[in-house]
């Protein structure tokens, strides 16, 4: 890394932050960055958890690519083909993956789950059985314009668990993460960084009846070697995640989950997530084989800049890309 992107990516160690961790390639040069306490004494490392929250979902795109390289979905499968749902033949896996299912953001019945624990593990006590519930009374808006939904980002991982016969937890370690080298990315709870939102410690982040849409733990070198997986487009998993499939204006599009902005010269295909007391940033320009992944142990606000901030230093490195 030139210390040109060095100098781009310092200003996102915030020392206001508990722990950021910062990883980036340019070309064949990359920088990971680290600062803070992952715990009270405990500084972090290239190795610390952090909950990626909305990035999950990339990770259950790439399952989804995966699964059609193989053959055992298509995009255009209706997820009733794969799941015990009558949600209609227009919702598809393709359509959960770019949010044009017509599924609505949460699942019906979560928020009155959720209001106990709402500032602190939303998810916690909404489990399987009350997906399953949700999914038989979900009415479906069939008009498949672009609504974000989490609800469909865990419909998407049931479905491609059901199509591949695993659970979706074995289903990642075995086709995206051991594959990939990825050692700190997983489901589990432990070891990771403590969160915090507004300062205050929070409990980590459970979502089991939702697991998919937003469970996954991972480290900047994890992510990095992630990002670099796919700017190496070595598969056609690869490949696929990072084609546009929905045009949302003359310059911005959805991919498979991931979002692309058409820049002069090169495209910047990027997401972010975010739990209670987490908020991480993924993005990479394919063209000028640049990546940036962003993690820190602080959740997102209404004032956060953290997201924004990453994703300016994204449009850096790759305009600035020899």
């Amino acid at each position: 890394m030139t210390a040109v992107g060095v100098d781009v990516l310092t200003p996102l160690l915030d020392p206001a932050t508990s722990a950021v961790a910062v990883a980036a390639r340019q070309g064949d040069h990359e920088v990971l960055l680290v600062a803070g306490d992952a715990a009270p004494g405990e500084p972090a490392t290239a190795g610390t958890r952090f909950e990626v929250g909305s990035l999950t979902k990339t990770f259950t795109a790439l399952l989804l690519a995966d699964a059609v390289a193989r053959g055992e979905v298509r995009h255009d499968d209706p997820v009733d083909r794969h799941l015990a749902t009558a949600l209609g033949e227009g919702v598809t896996l393709e359509g959960l993956a770019t949010h044009t299912s017509g599924l609505p953001r949460l699942p019906p019945g979560l928020l009155r789950a959720a209001v106990p624990a709402w500032r602190t593990n939303p998810y916690r006590d909404f489990g399987p059985e009350e997906m399953a519930a949700a999914l038989r009374r979900t009415r479906v808006r069939r008009d498949h314009r672009v609504r974000y939904s989490n609800f469909g980002g865990a419909v998407l991982g049931l479905a491609l668990a059901a199509a591949a016969g695993r659970p979706y937890e074995e289903l990642l370690a075995e086709r995206v993460c051991r594959p990939l080298g990825l050692r700190d990315t997983g489901l589990a709870t432990a070891p990771q960084a403590t969160g915090h939102l507004r300062g205050r410690p929070r409990p980590p982040w459970e979502m089991p009846g939702m697991t998919a849409a937003g469970a996954l733990r991972s480290s900047a070198r994890d992510l990095l070697a992630y990002l670099t997986a796919l700017l190496d487009r070595r598969t056609a998993a690869a490949v696929d995640v990072a084609t546009p499939r929905v045009a949302l204006s003359g310059t911005d599009h959805l991919c498979l989950v991931w979002n692309l902005r058409r820049r002069p010269g090169h495209d910047l295909v990027f997401h972010s997530g975010a739990t209670r007391g987490f908020t991480a940033f993924a993005g990479f320009s394919p063209q000028r084989r640049t990546a940036l992944a962003t993690l820190t142990n602080a959740g997102a606000t209404v004032r956060g800049t953290f997201v924004q901030r990453s994703y300016e230093a994204l449009r850096t490195l790759a305009a600035t890309a020899g």
